[in-house]
């Protein structure tokens, strides 16, 4: 299982919130793989340039390679991240697969923003991604408002529900994955 997600900043609040659902994920028995937001400076994704830097093959490699994966945004000013939206675009090279795009892989989703409004909207934006790339979104997907949840450096924030949460998004990421390996 492949997460990825954050912002620049190492140890932000999204990263930390992708840390927790891959945690609950890693307990259910999948190897889990994280590239966090300083990984994913990619160039601008082009499909006229089919030359890939490392990190970027890095990244193609690890969703091909994925049974289920974890996407965690920042939202700013109301939608998604660049940095996730160019990674996420970046899947477009696995369109000549035998499993294209994300197709039949469950993806877990959250958006960490300071305030309801873009936590919801970067959440939606994600999951209508998501669907274009055929993935399964799980049913449950994560809005946090940081202004009211702080995470910390461990496995917690300060609102056990934001945990709950996002440790419910992994073990459903992971109970897919595992149905699928069977």
């Amino acid at each position: 299982m492949l997460g990825i997600g954050g912002s620049l900043r190492e140890g932000s609040q999204s990263e930390r919130a992708l840390r927790i659902a891959l945690a609950a994920a890693g307990e259910r028995g999948v190897v889990t793989e994280l590239i966090p937001g300083p990984e994913l400076v990619l160039p601008f994704y082009d499909t006229a340039i089919p030359e890939r830097d490392e990190r970027a093959r890095k990244l193609i490699e690890g969703v091909r390679r994925a049974d289920g994966l974890i996407v965690v945004s920042p939202g700013y000013h109301g939608g998604l991240s660049g940095l996730v939206k160019n990674a996420l675009d970046y899947i477009e090279d696995l369109r000549e697969d035998t499993r294209p795009y994300l197709d039949g892989r469950a993806v877990g989703l959250a958006a960490v923003a300071y305030g309801w409004q873009a936590a919801v909207t970067t959440l939606e934006q994600l999951r209508t991604i998501t669907h274009a790339l055929r993935g399964w979104s799980t049913p449950l997907g994560g809005s946090i408002n940081s202004a009211e949840t702080k995470f910390d450096e461990g496995d917690g924030a300060s609102d056990e529900k934001s945990v709950r949460t996002l440790r419910l998004i992994g073990e459903q990421v992971a109970e897919h994955a595992l149905l699928r390996a069977h």
